[in-house]
């Protein structure tokens, strides 16, 4: 099962590496790591995605709580959240494959961001099971170059992510 961890982390060099330390010390894996600039600029925003049961997740948590530089360390329920990873795909086409392509980018409301007479790259964001099924759609056809953001997610509602600092 996979498990969303957000941190929000002091904005210093290190802070990164020591985060990733943790999880290689621990033997778990990060099957996505997104981090970002908050509306403070001295503070970051950590986004972990973990596959794993309710155990790793908990010690996870507990173990990113105890580092230096971390503010807060937040589980998010995946029924009451909204998540997005974003994926620019760069696919190798002739001429009678751009209007399969044009199609499939309608369909699934992407958006084409670059065109040559060989090739074609897409931008898509969404929910990750979407964001695979495009790569997948996509394999019929000589991919290129794929670069994918690690997955970003906001609790739903009037919940945030309580900062002890703030």
């Amino acid at each position: 099962m996979k498990h969303y961890i957000v941190a929000l982390v002091e904005n210093r060099a290190g802070v990164l590496a020591r985060i990733s330390g943790l999880f290689a010390r621990r033997g778990f894996n990060i099957d996505s790591l997104a981090v970002g600039m908050t509306d403070d600029p001295k503070v970051s925003r950590v986004t972990i995605v973990v596959d794993g049961d309710k155990y790793i997740s908990e010690q996870v948590t507990r173990q990113l709580s105890k580092l230096h530089d971390i503010r807060t360390v937040h589980q998010l329920d995946p029924d009451y959240m909204v998540q997005r990873d974003l994926v620019l795909v760069k696919v190798k086409i002739t001429p009678e494959q751009r209007g399969e392509i044009y199609d499939l980018a309608k369909i699934m409301e992407c958006e084409i961001v670059d065109i040559s007479h060989t090739t074609l790259m897409l931008e898509f964001d969404d929910r990750t099971p979407k964001v695979n099924l495009l790569i997948d759609l996509l394999g019929k056809y000589e991919i290129l170059e794929i670069a994918r953001t690690g997955t970003i997610a906001l609790q739903k509602g009037e919940g945030t992510i309580y900062d002890p600092e703030e």
